[in-house]
């Protein structure tokens, strides 16, 4: 599996993009845009990309959410290459196939497992690849440096799911890639969420005795 993010800069506020592609380019794979961002030189990348003969350059769009520095390209992105899109949004224009929680999908030459994760939004997902330890998060906010917030139940779950896996690589919406240690990244952010809900518990037990 190659993956190329085509936003690592941009003049304007955008997403990363990543143009993920199997290794060898070979006809089974399925050239791959993870979200597509909104700055129009990506398409000029995207048509220089070694994608395979005979393959289209963009075969399908995995959206990892519907906010609009994530997802404003798509209508040109769809006139441009007639991808298959999907997307766990049920209101976003443009989206053939909606994704389920624990669904499968073949990202280049890999499978990917769909993970449900609100937080940032309520169509938030993450793509987790077991065989090559890789996960997309997009914005989803699994960078918690300290204990403090309120998380909703299902990100909870969520980010215990995600605990639970071998990862190594993690690629975000914005900025740069860990390239390591990713389940770790992971467990110690779960830990800092367990912490924040003992201490909202005991903070709302206190009210709870005083009134």
């Amino acid at each position: 599996m190659k993956i190329r993010n085509l936003n690592p800069s941009s003049a304007i506020y955008t997403s990363n993009v990543y143009l993920v592609t199997g290794t060898w380019n070979a006809i089974p794979d399925v050239n791959t845009l993870i979200d597509v961002g909104r700055d129009r030189l990506i398409i000029d990348q995207i048509n220089q990309a070694a994608t395979g003969v005979g393959k289209k350059k963009v075969e399908q769009v995995v959206l990892t959410h519907s906010h609009y520095d994530h997802a404003s390209l798509l209508p040109k992105i769809r006139e441009i290459f007639h991808p298959e899109v999907y997307a766990y949004s049920k209101s976003l224009p443009g989206v053939d196939h909606l994704l389920r929680d624990g669904e499968e999908l073949k990202i280049g030459d890999r499978i990917f497992e769909v993970i449900y994760m609100p937080g940032h939004s309520n169509d938030s997902i993450c793509l987790y690849c077991k065989a090559e330890r890789v996960l997309f998060v997009g914005d989803v906010p699994i960078f918690i440096i300290a204990p403090g917030g309120t998380y909703e139940p299902l990100f909870v779950t969520g980010l215990e799911r995600l605990a639970r896996k071998d990862i190594s690589k993690i690629y975000f919406g914005h900025g740069s890639s860990v390239e390591e240690n990713g389940t770790q990244v992971i467990r110690n952010s779960l830990q800092n969420v367990y912490q924040s809900l003992e201490t909202n518990e005991f903070t709302t037990k206190a009210n709870e005795s005083t009134t």
